[in-house]
Parts: structure tokens; sequence; C-alpha cells
């Protein structure tokens, strides 16, 4: 009840904020993660490094068919990597109220748990789709961190009853490694939109000859190759992994995902990474928007093909320095299911020439979409739908489309006044294209201002690399996270214990919480 009381309260105070920047209706988020369902897998941190955020709710994604809609989350973050496990949430009413449930990925349950899962400790990346039938498929990885192995997997799961449960909760053959130096990564799900009781799968396995790569931040010899999987039986079994974007030598991909185009066409667009390129540190690396197709339902695909730059410094606090962990090296992709045109968002910096990846001058600063109305062979943009004159953080879209008008949100700091270092003011918002994106307009607050400060950290303040939306009736529905400390900070909020470290304990025991929007 605290959650919900706190946010009614914020609600109410920010009314006049919100509706002061939009001629339409103010958007009013409804909460849907409440209490971890994991709290007593605490007792696996005893045999598992960093710090858990219990109560943490991050990266969120969400599927929509007709009145039914699933959302997913990491739960209790974990500060070096993945979470205690999964959240799900599933509403029959259009997103007006929802339950809650989990599915059984690893040790943390619920009971019982598939032995082949038994033995991981954390889950990762949760990803959801629905079919025309209604059949959702979901995917996640399960991992450990070095204890007792490096063991990884992506885990894939079907429900029929609109996500209240769940089954077939397996490891994808060839997907999964008991090893440190074969690490999969960024899985994603997607339900083919017209062939009931086919979806596909794709991710990345990060391929190395020695450790973890967290280990070894300047090995010499590493390739990061996207794989492929489909089920064509409701998701009852997954076909053998297959490499569709075989990489080289010190190159890799990130962030694959797929999309459906009318005629069937499949198009896998990631985040393809080159030489020059330093992982894990170094000044930048050479990150290029790309993708594959495949017009026989994924059996041979084409050669990828680049379409830009992402140009991506990251995010950092522009007055103290403090890193954010953004989706700064993930894509977010739609098709208009009548036209076939194909949408492409991202972060970029508009200083990313200038200016090292470490300089605290230098941030990305501007969302920018790319188009293609006949199958990417030509591209028009990027254009850009969001840059704040001055020049502040602008972080982590998504993009949607419906009806022919395209969607994308993202998140702000235009709150955030000069030399303002005791708080990181964030806010969520959404713009409009009617003209197939070549203008944008229609800007509508969604939440905020809240603090990022109070986020959960992992590699930096972190409310997800990616966050929700989907069409939804003539609108959009958005999942998104916020941090439970919101304008204008009281200090007697314990909500607002800023997380301060990785390690230090903080009295914030709710930091964030994912919440739906539906939008018009």
């Amino acid at each position: 009840m605290l959650r919900k009381a706190l946010w009614a309260a914020t609600l109410a105070s920010g009314v006049a904020l919100i509706t002061s920047s939009t001629a339409v209706a103010a958007i009013t988020p409804v909460l849907i993660s409440g209490p971890s369902p994991f709290a007593a897998c605490s007792t696996h941190d005893n045999s598992l490094t960093g710090r858990t955020f219990l109560d943490a709710e991050v990266e969120p994604q969400v599927a929509v068919h007709g009145s039914n809609a699933i959302a997913a989350w990491h739960q209790d973050r974990k500060s070096n990597g993945g979470a205690h496990g999964i959240g799900i949430g599933f509403s029959t009413n259009s997103g007006n109220s929802w339950g809650e449930t989990t599915i059984s990925l690893n040790a943390c349950g619920p009971a019982p748990v598939d032995p082949s899962l038994a033995g991981y400790f954390r889950a990762s990346d949760p990803w959801v789709s629905i079919g025309p039938d209604g059949t959702a498929y979901f995917s996640a990885l399960s991992f450990n961190i070095q204890v007792p192995n490096g063991a990884n997997a992506v885990v894939a799961a079907r429900s029929v009853d609109g996500g209240a449960t769940w089954d077939h909760i397996q490891r994808i053959p060839g997907g999964f490694f008991d090893t440190n130096d074969m690490s999969t990564d960024k899985n994603a799900t997607t339900a083919d939109p017209v062939k009931a009781g086919v979806a596909y799968t794709v991710w990345d396995t990060l391929i190395l000859p020695t450790d973890n790569p967290d280990d070894n931040p300047h090995a010499q010899a590493y390739t990061g190759p996207a794989y492929f999987s489909k089920t064509t039986d409701g998701g009852q079994t997954w076909s053998d992994a297959k490499v569709i974007i075989d990489t080289k030598n010190r190159q890799q991909t990130i962030g694959n995902i797929i999309v459906v185009a009318p005629d069937g066409t499949l198009y896998d667009f990631c985040d393809l990474i080159v030489s020059p390129n330093t992982p894990f540190q170094g000044t930048r690396s050479n990150q290029q928007l790309a993708f594959v197709k495949s017009t026989d339902g994924g059996d041979t695909w084409t050669q990828p093909k680049v379409i830009a730059p992402l140009n991506n410094l990251g995010v950092h606090d522009p007055f103290t320095g403090e890193p954010l962990r953004v989706g700064d090296v993930i894509e977010e992709v739609a098709v208009d299911p009548s036209s076939g045109r194909l949408y492409a968002a991202w972060e970029s910096s508009t200083k990313y020439q200038k200016q090292l990846k470490q300089s605290r001058g230098a941030w990305d600063d501007e969302i920018l979409v790319a188009t293609s109305g006949d199958g990417g062979d030509t591209w028009v943009g990027p254009t850009v739908v969001e840059r704040l004159p001055s020049g502040l953080p602008t972080f982590t879209p998504s993009v949607a489309v419906n009806g022919g008008r395209v969607a994308v949100t993202y998140y702000d700091t235009r709150n955030l006044a000069a030399g303002q270092t005791d708080h990181l003011p964030t806010d969520y918002w959404v713009k409009y294209s009617t003209d197939g994106g070549a203008t944008w307009g229609g800007e509508q607050h969604i939440a905020g201002p809240f603090d990022s400060r109070t986020a959960p950290i992992a590699r930096g303040f972190f409310l997800g690399d990616y966050e929700g939306l989907q069409p939804s009736g003539t609108g959009f529905m958005a999942a998104f996270v916020k941090t439970n400390c919101d304008a204008p900070y009281p200090a007697s909020n314990p909500l607002c214990a800023a997380a301060s470290s990785n390690i230090a304990p903080t009295s914030n025991t709710n930091p964030t919480d994912v919440f739906v929007a539906t939008l018009p």
C-alpha cells in the first residue's frame, strides 16, 4: 500500500505540471509491480558477488493482444549483472488493472524448477510477444556470475492463458553453455503476427578464448555472432540455434531484435560492433546500426547492411560526472503492419566526433529515427525526434506503429537545474509522427520528474537498457520504470535515499517500480 499511496500523492502534486505541457488530457500511469516474490532468494547471496537491490524492478518489456497485455521485468536487480528473477504482470482489461506472477527460470523459483535450470541463480533480459491466436512467447537469460560456474542459457516459455501461468520452460538448444568463456546476451522474442504457433528468438553469444569478459576488458581475441531459433508448435519446442550474423575477430553484435513485415520477411536489427573496437573499456567502439533479412522463415539470411553509425557516448550526470546506464548500445525497431515501412530508433550524441567517451562534457543528447519504405534497400534520415535546446541528456527510446501513426518514448533531464548535484531530475515523454517519421510533434508528458540518483546501480544509475512500447487499441501501451523518489524529493521520504554505490547500504528498500501508461 505504501507504493500506491506515494504514487497517488506525487501524481496529485504533479497534475499542473503535466497538463500544462500538453493540450490533451494528462496521462495517468498505473503501478503494476508489487513487493518482491523472491525475497527468500537472498539466501543465495552468500555465494554470489555484488549487491542486491531488493524490490528494485528495471528494464520492462510489454506485449499486447486485444484487451490482454503482458509485461516482464528484472526483479531484485543485482549490481553486477541480472536479478533474482523475472517478474510478470498480466492484464485482461487493456491495462486498467494487473495481476502478478513469476516464471521458474532458476533456483529462486517458484517451485518446481526444471532440473536443468536448478543450477542457475540469476535471470536477465526478459522479452515477451503474443501471437495472433493469443499464445504468449517469453525469453530471458538464466546464468551465474562465476559461482559455482559461469553457466548461462537462453530460456524460453509460453503461456496460453494471457500470462497467468507459463509452461514449456526450457533452455533453447544451442543457446546454453557451462563455461565462463561463452556468454549469451540481449535476447529478444517475436511472435509471427500472421502465423499462429510460430515465433522467433535471437541473441548474441560473446565467445572468448580466456575467461568472463568482465575479467578481461583488454582481451585481444573474441567474437559475438547473432544466433536464431524458432518454434513452429506454439512454444512446445525450439529449433537448434544457428548463426545468422557471423562476426569476425574483435567484432560482435548486440541488441538483436526481429520484426516481421506484412509479406512475411523477417528483419533482424542489431548494433554491429566492428573494428576498431575495445570491449568494455577504451575511448569508444565503432558501433553501427545494421540489419539482415530472411524471406524463407529464417532458413537463409542476407549479409549485414549498415543503416547508420550509432555515434553514442552514453550518459553522465553533467554536474557530478556520475554515469547512468541507459539504452545507448540498443536500437529499437518497429514495422507498420499495413505498409511494411520499417522504423529504427536510437540515442546519439551531437558531440560524438569531438569528445572521448570518458569525457564528462559528452553524452547522448538526442533521439533519432531512420525509416525505410522499400524493404531496407534505402533509408530516410536519421531524423531528430528530440533534442533539448539545453543539450542535456536524452536517452533510451522505444518506438511503435499503430494505424500509420508512430510513437517514440524517451527519458530526458530537462528539469535538471544548472549546478544541481543533489538530485538528478528525470522525466518520461512521448512524441508522435503522422507522416511516416518525417516530422515529430505532439509531445506528451508521461511521468516525472523523479530522481534517477535513487535508482539501483549497475555500472551506473539503472532504469533499463530498454523500456516497452506496443500498439494498443487505437493508441499505444508504454511499460517503463521510474524511481519512487518524486519531486520535490523530500528528505523525510525513505525512498529518496540515494543508492550511492554498488556496495554501500541504503534505507531505500523500494527504489524503483514498473508502470504502464495508456497513450492516446
